[in-house]
């Protein structure tokens, strides 16, 4: 039994013919007929012309010199497919890198719309799945602690800053993200009353306008800190510590989307204004070095730290993805030999996000953030240096359940970026690095940021914030813990076949 397939080759082959008799026979009956068959002449011309520039002078594509106007239709096709699939073919889980399910939870939230959802959960229950433990004696809610943590406490310095909710918005710097972007979320925090990273985008000028408490990202190219050499600037960044929004400072050593790799800010997306804040020219990529010039082993790494502490005279922390937990472990041990701490260690698993990134490195580096997070409070309380420090993790950690399972592996406090883009209208096109954001968040182009209406985004933020927040307090009491600092693994139903089912109790 035979099969019927449509022969390209053969239909491309009639088309390259038609095409021109079309024309031809357009041009008759506009002469003979009516005027009005000259619009389809003209129309049946251009496509000649078309067909015959794919055909026979341009050189890039083989399908296009092969099969002409046709082999057009297959980058239409796959041009489309991508919106086809999120929209129509997709089911509700099973998109990446959020589902349609984990996308809809935020942008209620943000709209401040009840959450609830019936007749159950749409998520696969499956071997490996890691839950969380219910009490079968809630704690009243009047009875719950409020959640506070404080940076800097344990060097006893005078500009040690305290969060009351457990999330802060991740690194997104001005140039991954637009102007109007970076101020919605920037009000959004102040009214929510949590802080915001810059990102490594050099001098936080509209992170600043909005007035919302802020941790200076300090990467490997030290945009905003940076002499001519590339090395940091003791003065300036004195001078920018001084600011009274900036409350504390992050070196950033990596990131989970690219960790080896320094960030990229392709080329498209530099206007005179980020090129003026990061001092850099425009027309040419942006590519991080890999590491910090001054950073080259484990005691020069704890000596720099120290010297930001110092310079800046704010808590600092360190954000980094784990590589090996190994590598790590003698970099902690050296920590305590040393006696030098940062104020918090940010790990970032390798779940993270990115404005533009190599696929093999978003593909295949980088520990996940649970067994890493896990891993690195483990060393730090074997090495009894665990109240040394705070932990802070980041990793597609954009509901409540999630920020309390990172919590109970160790955690004291929450990074998310992308629960804050979905917040103010991410519909994960996928579109970051190259300036065609449909929505306006990671795009300069004015035509496409004109629609991101700051006043209604930051509202969206901050309910986002605060609905979340609600959500995690319900949490808490479902577990029967008083206080977010009482979660541990107990609060965990870990599987056997999980990697951290070592750690918890059946």
């Amino acid at each position: 039994m035979s099969t019927a397939k449509v022969d390209l080759h053969r239909l491309s082959r009639v088309a390259n013919w038609a095409i021109p008799g079309l024309a031809v026979a357009s041009l008759v009956a506009g002469m003979t007929v009516s005027f009005w068959f000259h619009f389809l002449t003209v129309f049946f011309l251009l496509l000649t012309v078309m067909n015959l520039f794919y055909r026979f002078v341009q050189t890039r594509h083989t399908i296009l010199r092969n099969f002409g106007a046709i082999g057009q239709l297959r980058y239409v096709m796959e041009s489309l497919g991508p919106e086809l699939r999120q929209y129509f073919f997709s089911n509700d889980t099973e998109e990446r890198p959020f589902s349609r399910v984990e996308r809809a939870e935020v942008y209620r939230k943000a709209k401040g719309i009840d959450a609830a959802v019936a007749f159950g959960s749409q998520l696969e229950f499956g071997p490996k799945e890691i839950k969380l433990r219910h009490s079968m004696y809630p704690t009243p809610h009047d009875e719950l602690e409020p959640f506070r943590l404080t940076f800097g406490e344990e060097r006893g310095i005078a500009s040690a800053y305290t969060i009351d909710k457990p999330i802060m918005i991740s690194a997104m710097s001005f140039g991954a993200l637009s102007e109007p972007a970076v101020r919605s979320l920037s009000r959004g925090a102040k009214h929510a009353g949590i802080a915001m990273n810059t990102g490594e985008g050099g001098w936080p000028k509209h992170h600043l306008e909005e007035g919302a408490d802020l941790i200076f990202q300090m990467g490997t190219a030290k945009f905003g800190v940076r002499d001519e050499g590339g090395l940091l600037d003791d003065a300036k960044l004195r001078k920018l510590a001084a600011l009274p929004q900036m409350k504390m400072i992050e070196i950033k050593f990596s990131q989970g989307a690219k960790p080896g790799k320094g960030g990229l800010l392709p080329k498209e997306k530099i206007t005179a204004e980020i090129a003026e804040l990061r001092g850099v020219p425009m027309g040419e990529d942006v590519v991080s070095p890999p590491s910090h010039p001054e950073c080259y082993d484990n005691a020069s790494t704890l000596e720099f730290i120290q010297r930001v502490q110092e310079v800046s005279g704010l808590p600092t922390g360190i954000k980094f993805c784990v590589g090996s937990l190994d590598q790590t472990a003698e970099f902690l041990r050296e920590m305590a030999h040393s006696k030098i701490f940062p104020d918090y260690i940010a790990i970032d698993g390798g779940e993270g996000g990115t404005g533009a990134a190599p696929k093999p490195y978003l593909d295949s580096f980088g520990m996940p953030l649970m067994p890493a997070l896990r891993g690195v409070h483990t060393i730090l309380t074997d090495l009894e240096i665990r109240d040394r420090t705070k932990l802070i993790a980041a990793g597609k950690l954009i509901g409540a359940a999630k920020w309390t399972m990172a919590l109970a592996m160790g955690a004291d406090a929450i990074y998310s970026a992308r629960g804050f883009m979905l917040a103010l209208g991410c519909i994960q096109a996928l579109h970051c690095g190259d300036n065609t954001c449909p929505v306006g968040i990671t795009s300069h182009d004015r035509t496409l940021k004109h629609g991101l209406v700051i006043s209604d985004k930051a509202q969206r933020v901050q309910q986002y914030v605060h609905g979340s927040v609600h959500d995690f307090e319900e949490i808490l009491c479902s577990t029967g813990v008083k206080s977010a600092r009482e979660l541990c693994m107990d609060n965990l139903y870990v599987p056997p076949q999980s990697i951290l089912a070592g750690e918890n109790r059946a």
